[in-house]
């Protein structure tokens, strides 16, 4: 009689070798990750979870002051509250991601260390838990949208259809450059500096401050370069009325997900193998 074993240990797999089976195995402690990182972040402040309402409303007020009223940034006859808050969000999503999927390995090499579940897990939670964040502030955002919508100020369109699409190539850039630094930086700690300054100049090549249609024609392509800018804009398009709506750039833009998601997700499963020896 064959004796049915709880835990298999194998010997090194292969770089291909992405057990997907494994993940939803333990589908439970995904769930409680996500909970932790939603929950307990907040929990031992005052204002609680208003703390996802404050940031993008003192972001947004910041900006209107400064870009708008003291730079006298055009936003194409867009309200300028609202069309700050529209790349505010989506924007906030994609760092979030980025920046705590890319912690992974060296912000839980202590569990790592102890107990095993596949590594996966960790910064798929990160992605659940921002989205969950992202959906409160869209709350916001959808509040003074439909305010300046009573007034005719706006146009949205049909497109606001492409939302979840949106939303999947954001999570998916977040998650891949995440996974990428995260390997990285288990063996070359600078990283984690020009992550962070990267993120901030990243930020200002996206037109969040400033709509597409201000920079000259010669400088476009080196804005359309960046896979963002055709999801913000897509996304002021279908809520806005105002943005470069284009095919084009959101194929890019969902090629240029899916490469380096895979490229993440192939690193990350090379480097969990042996990352403990060296974070």
């Amino acid at each position: 009689m064959s004796k049915q074993w709880d835990i298999i240990i194998q010997p090194k797999r292969s770089v291909l070798d992405i057990n997907l089976k494994q993940l939803y195995n333990y589908k439970d402690l995904l769930f409680l990750f996500v909970k932790r990182d939603v929950i307990t972040i907040y929990k031992q402040t005052i204002l609680g979870p208003i703390w996802f309402f404050v940031q993008p409303i003192l972001t947004m007020v910041i900006y209107v002051f400064v870009f708008g009223k003291i730079a006298n940034i055009s936003t194409d006859g867009i309200p300028q509250p609202l069309f700050y808050l529209s790349g505010i969000i989506i924007w906030n999503y994609f760092s979030s991601c980025f920046s705590l999927t890319a912690n992974t390995f060296t912000g839980n090499a202590g569990i790592f260390g102890k107990v095993f579940f596949p590594r996966l897990i960790v910064p798929l939670s990160q992605i659940i838990s921002n989205l969950i964040k992202f959906f409160i502030q869209f709350l916001l955002f959808l509040t003074v949208f439909f305010y300046y919508l009573s007034n005719n100020t706006v146009n949205p369109s049909y497109l606001i259809i492409l939302l979840p699409l949106l939303l999947l190539i954001i999570a998916g850039l977040g998650l891949g450059f995440g996974l990428i630094f995260s390997s990285l930086t288990t063996k070359y700690k600078d990283l984690k500096f020009l992550m962070q300054f990267g993120v901030q100049l990243l930020m200002y090549a996206t037109p969040i401050i400033y709509p597409l249609s201000t920079i000259p024609e010669k400088y476009q392509f080196w804005i359309k370069l960046n896979p963002i800018t055709h999801i913000i804009e897509t996304f002021k398009t279908a809520f806005l009325g105002s943005g470069q709506l284009s095919t084009n750039g959101l194929i890019y833009a969902c090629v240029f997900t899916l490469i380096t998601l895979t490229l993440g997700v192939l690193i990350f499963n090379k480097t969990e193998q042996k990352f403990m020896d060296t974070v």
